[in-house]
């Protein structure tokens, strides 16, 4: 395996669908494929995400999380003791309120695990000696779909850990070295707690691993758009309190504001700054990208600086993406060959 050169370019984890895999999961959902097609399904759609990264030049790859629909709504399928709740508005433009939602009205379980380990297996089989990263939602973002009966808040979010936690095992166990916590809800924590209180909580996930280990924090990208005030300067005192190796943040479709917060953030975490903006139709030139990212480099060292997009790729079309990684890649060349 090469070794990683300066600044690494990795996706964040999910991408963009192929349009014959969209046509193929409406045929899943009306009963037409049967188990084997169903899995050649997955495994193709896997190769070619995989083939669309390696082609694009990514340093680190994942596996598109295409067997997750949004990363983690098909997730809730794999927990017992939640109660699905029907959404309140189902006509118009999709957004947060027509997602999945739940009560749980017993205690939270997975019995069989959450898919995650097999995913990460899967990937290996398909991407031989390469640097790999997997991706899996933390419990704050589990947490943030579900209500509790009253009083059972801390309760739900231990059961949540605990679930987390042993997937994250498991995939160490499996092989994995680098594992992300994706944690959109960190920026607006559930159950009232406090940003402090919030990376308490992803840090007993993390407790005990000794793989590589990073948390995504953002601010929503559902049908790409956000969710909440897209500010890091309130979130710093428990971005701090966080056990990960790294961060990954978003700095692109915020037009680069709080850059001047990674000179303290980079002295205690690894940074993957997001410079490609995928809640956008513009494709960045590689000039933009690297501009991004020599404007990063003003304020966290290049050894600690890693080059990613702001979210996944999954609320773009394929073409877009495979556009936007191009030059992410491509950016990253230039301003290595300008430090040389």
């Amino acid at each position: 395996m090469k070794p990683l050169p300066s600044l690494p370019t990795m996706g964040v984890g999910s991408y963009a669908s192929p349009g014959w895999f969209i046509l193929g999961r409406q045929r899943i959902r009306e009963g037409d494929l049967g188990p084997h097609d169903i899995e050649e399904m997955f495994e193709d759609a896997t190769r070619l995400t995989i083939a669309d990264q390696i082609e694009a030049g990514i340093d680190i790859l994942s596996d598109g999380e295409l067997r997750r629909q949004r990363f983690v709504y098909e997730m809730y399928d794999r927990l017992e003791g939640l109660k699905r709740v029907a959404p309140r508005r189902r006509l118009g433009i999709p957004f947060y309120d027509m997602a999945p939602r739940f009560t749980a009205d017993s205690d939270i379980a997975a019995p069989s695990g959450l898919g995650v380990v097999e995913e990460f297996r899967s990937l290996c089989r398909l991407a031989p000696d390469r640097h790999l990263k997997v991706a899996i939602p933390g419990p704050l973002t589990f947490a943030g779909a579900i209500q509790p009966q009253p009083g059972r808040e801390a309760a739900c979010l231990d059961r949540l850990v605990s679930i987390v936690s042993t997937e994250l095992r498991a995939l160490e166990a499996a092989g994995a070295t680098h594992i992300q916590l994706d944690e959109p809800n960190f920026a607006e924590p559930p159950f009232g707690l406090s940003f402090v209180d919030a990376a308490e909580v992803i840090n007993r996930s993390l407790h005990g691993l000794t793989a590589r280990t990073a948390v995504h924090v953002c601010f929503g990208n559902n049908a790409g758009r956000p969710k909440r005030p897209r500010a890091f300067t309130p979130l710093m005192e428990g971005m701090l309190s966080l056990a990960s190796s790294q961060l990954v943040l978003e700095f692109a479709n915020r037009e680069m504001a709080d850059l001047e917060l990674l000179t303290s953030l980079g002295t205690r975490f690894e940074i993957a700054a997001g410079v490609v903006d995928v809640k956008s139709f513009h494709v960045e030139t590689p000039a933009e990208v690297a501009e991004r990212i020599e404007r990063c480099l003003q304020y966290v060292a290049i050894e600690k600086l890693s080059v990613t997009a702001d979210c996944g790729f999954s609320a773009l079309p394929r073409y877009l993406a495979r556009q936007k990684m191009q030059a992410m890649v491509e950016g990253a060349r230039l301003v290595r060959g300008r430090l040389r």
